[in-house]
């Protein structure tokens, strides 16, 4: 039994890393101008970093303050914090 978690274990830490690379190839493809032409230099960094919401949960509860530095609580918090995350 101690085997098969180990074994199982060794399996899925090289699985995850695979999901992600097949997220940011996912989000390259997408990286096009309107016009349909690929994307280059910042403009494509740009776009994978928006594609991939890279906006972290923690990153968007310390931006949620009010424009006096004071942590936002209940209702203005959430749509402050739902606002970061880009409305997911």
């Amino acid at each position: 039994m101690k085997n098969i978690i180990i074994a199982l274990s060794v399996v899925l830490s090289f699985a995850f890393p695979s999901f992600a690379f097949a997220d940011k190839a996912a989000c390259e493809t997408k990286a096009v101008s309107h016009d349909g032409k690929p994307l280059y230099g910042a403009a494509k960094d740009a776009s994978i970093k928006k594609c991939m919401g890279d906006a972290k949960p923690d990153d968007c509860e310390a931006k949620a303050v009010s424009k006096d530095g004071k942590p936002l609580y209940g209702a203005a918090k959430a749509a402050s914090i739902k606002k970061c995350e880009g409305g997911k």
